[in-house]
This record gives structure tokens, C-alpha cells and sequence, in this order.
């Protein structure tokens, strides 16, 4: 079986993603979580891409193995996987970022959400949209918290410790 050799920064990388993923145990406001800033995160400072996908994806099983899978679950992941991807794009986690990679969230999510609940009717995803803009705000504030403490705190690091 092959072994995986990951650098110092990588190391340093996927804890910072598994913390992140770790605080989604504690209590919190809904919606008020790491989820996108993770992937968005991993997508722009994961070399690999594969690492940038895998490191956030498994924090995300690992946590979910804990929190329990849902009927939207496989949406959530799906997002993940579109953020991810688009961190790797756009090659920065700025404000507007993170704002298009939670837009991307909400939109993804609340799809699975209307096609899972709701009648497959334009009334009934004008509904399920509707009753989603409360959570939507929150989802943000989260998405800019963790994404901030993800970047700068990685920063810190990457500077102490000389990391390449």
C-alpha cells in the first residue's frame, strides 16, 4: 500500500481544516458554520488538488459521523465540492469570495432542500427559498468568521514557522 507524504504546510493545512471542522460539534447558531469557509480555504492554499479535496471533505465525514448524515446531506457535499473547486479559481479568499462561495452554498443546498421537501413546483421553490433568507444571514456571518480566522490564522503560522 502506498503512503502519503504530506509536507510541513499540508500538515499544517488539514489541521487547521479539522479544527475548523471540529467546531461544528459545539453549540452554535444555525447555520453559523465552517463548512464553506473550509472548502473555500482548502481550494485556494491546498497545492494538490486532491489534498484540497480530500482534507476538507474527510473533516467533513469525520464530523458528520458525530452530527449524523441527512436527507440533504449528499447537496451539502456537492456544494463543498463546487467551492472547493472555485477557491481553486479564483486563487483568493477575499470578501467577494466568500460571499459568491456562500451564495453558491445557499443555492445548492436549498435545491436539495425544495427537491427532497417540497412540491416540485415553481410555488414550492418560491417557498422553500423564502423560508431559507432568514438562515441565509447567518450563514454568512459564519462563512466571513471562518474564513478570516482560517486565512489570517494560517497566515500567522505560515509566517512563524517559515512554512513552503
Amino acid at each position: 500500500m502506498p503512503t502519503i507524504s504530506l509536507s510541513k504546510k499540508e500538515k499544517v493545512l488539514a489541521t487547521f481544516v479539522l479544527v475548523a471542522a471540529l467546531t461544528r460539534l459545539l453549540p452554535h447558531p444555525p447555520n453559523f458554520a465552517p463548512i464553506t469557509a473550509m472548502a473555500l480555504f482548502s481550494g485556494v492554499f491546498f497545492d494538490k488538488k486532491w489534498l484540497g479535496l480530500l482534507v476538507p471533505l474527510s473533516a467533513m465525514v469525520f464530523s458528520d459521523l458525530f452530527l449524523g448524515f441527512y436527507t440533504i446531506s449528499i447537496f451539502v457535499y456537492l456544494s463543498f465540492f463546487f467551492i472547493t473547486f472555485f477557491g481553486r479559481w479564483v486563487k483568493k479568499v477575499h470578501i467577494g469570495s466568500v460571499l459568491l462561495a456562500s451564495t453558491l452554498f445557499f443555492v445548492i443546498s436549498n435545491l436539495g432542500v425544495w427537491l427532497l421537501s417540497y412540491p416540485l413546483t415553481m410555488e414550492g421553490l418560491i417557498t422553500c427559498f423564502t423560508l431559507a433568507i432568514p438562515f441565509f444571514g447567518s450563514a454568512i456571518l459564519g462563512d466571513l468568521f471562518y474564513s478570516l480566522i482560517l486565512v489570517y490564522g494560517f497566515k500567522a503560522v505560515e509566517r512563524k514557522w517559515a512554512l513552503a
